[in-house]
Order: structure tokens, then sequence, then C-alpha cells
């Protein structure tokens, strides 16, 4: 049954599913050149994740150095929802992801023989994605855990402590 206050449209949905895939494959390739970000989020971008909260430049940076800290990622998205607000710029997003983290060698050794190379994680991203002059580009997003298998990667021990206190359980540090 349609939702008579969503005004979503097909152009819509496949605008910003397409901005969230592309996101998605540039961290998995790794592919952070200077102004990456410019064709994914706005210059206000706020982000929210077990790590922190971030914004503008320094939530870019927080997304590098994240992504950063595995040998390799895969993210899969699914289950997106888009609710276009009444004046055609605005969308709010919710999606499924599917986040697989590979550690590094130094992290395998560290804990060492029989350690798990994998950090999967199955998480719920909500957003705010608007239209500009360029297209669509999120300026909020946020990121919750629904299960983990795994360890997290090994934090620095400031991130650690973040991590500890936003949600209550041992961070590796």
């Amino acid at each position: 049954m349609s939702d008579p206050s969503n005004t979503t449209n097909l152009q819509d949905h496949f605008e910003i599913t397409t901005l969230i895939s592309g996101f998605f494959r540039v961290m998995d390739e790794r592919r952070f050149d200077e102004g990456w970000a410019d064709a994914y989020f706005t210059d206000d971008l706020r982000t929210t994740t077990p790590i922190g909260v971030a914004e503008g430049a320094d939530a870019v940076r927080h997304v590098e150095e994240a992504i950063g800290r595995f040998a390799a990622t895969q993210h899969i998205s699914s289950d997106v929802v888009v609710r276009v607000g009444s004046d055609g710029r605005t969308a709010h997003v919710r999606w499924n992801a599917h986040m697989t983290h590979v550690h590094p060698d130094s992290t395998l050794r560290a804990r060492g023989e029989g350690a798990n190379p994998l950090f999967t994680v199955g998480g719920v991203y909500e957003g705010e994605v608007r239209r500009t002059g360029q297209g669509r580009r999120g300026s909020r997003m946020s990121v919750r855990a629904v299960w983990i298998t795994g360890e997290p990667p090994v934090l620095p021990e400031e991130a650690a402590a973040r991590v500890a206190e936003r949600t209550g359980a041992r961070a590796a540090g």
C-alpha cells in the first residue's frame, strides 16, 4: 500500500540508491583521491558512528581512517527506503548494510594464532540527502550495528575509549 505523504518517485529512488552504491564502492576500492567526497556529500556533512560524531572535513577523514584500519572491506546495501520531503530537495533515507572487514596482518599477529581475520557487521544506515546543483549529496549519515561477528579493529586509545563509552562494551585498543 502506498503512503500518500511519500512523494518519492522512481528517479529520486534511482539517484539516491546510486549515490549509496557509489559511496560503498569508493570505500571498498579505497579511491580516496583529493576531493572524492564532493561527489557524495555536502560540505556540512555530519556522521554518527560507534566511534563518534564528526562534521565537515573531519567526517570525511573519519571515513578514510575507518576504512584504512582494514586490509580490505566489502559493503553491501539493501532495502533502501527513500522519503522525499514536500520541498522535493531533501530526502530521508534508510538502508540495511552488510559490512565485511578483513583485518591486516599486523592485527592478526598482535591477536595471536587462531585470530579471526574477519570483522563482520550487519547494520542500519539512516541519513539525509539533499538535491544540490551537482546532484544528490548526503548531508547526514549515521550507522548503527544490529549484530557483529569477530572482533573490531585495534583502535587508537582515544577512539577505543569513545567506543567503550558509547556502547558500554569493551573496545579493542
